[in-house]
């Protein structure tokens, strides 16, 4: 998240912190979440870059357009390999998954 934008929010009372501070999980539960959750992100930012429905995309998957609205979603009936393969599918290269799961996030928490 943008410094300016983690200012504001702590300005009018919100605490920011990591996704595992949000619901005090482990270390090892924050970083996989961290990291499945930055993948989704990606995918639908990669998605949205090729001008591509979310219908378009599952047929290019072989599956289903509420399947890739799961997967943008991070749903926990997504597997962080199916997040991989369709950024792969996409066009992203493996340095990029990479870089993509190695950022550390962090979340807004009233």
């Amino acid at each position: 998240m943008k410094k300016t934008r983690v200012e504001r929010l702590q300005k009018v009372g919100w605490k920011v912190g990591t996704t595992k501070d949000f619901l005090g999980l482990t270390d090892e539960e924050g970083a996989l979440i961290e990291m499945k959750l930055a993948l989704a992100r990606r995918l639908k930012e990669r998605r949205l870059v090729r001008e591509l429905t979310q219908d378009e995309l599952a047929k290019e998957l072989g599956s289903s357009q509420s399947r890739v609205a799961k997967m943008e979603a991070a749903d926990v009936t997504v597997s962080m390999e199916l997040l991989v393969r369709s950024l792969l599918v996409l066009g992203a290269t493996r340095q990029e998954v990479g870089r993509v799961i190695g950022r550390k996030t962090t979340v807004p928490a009233a």
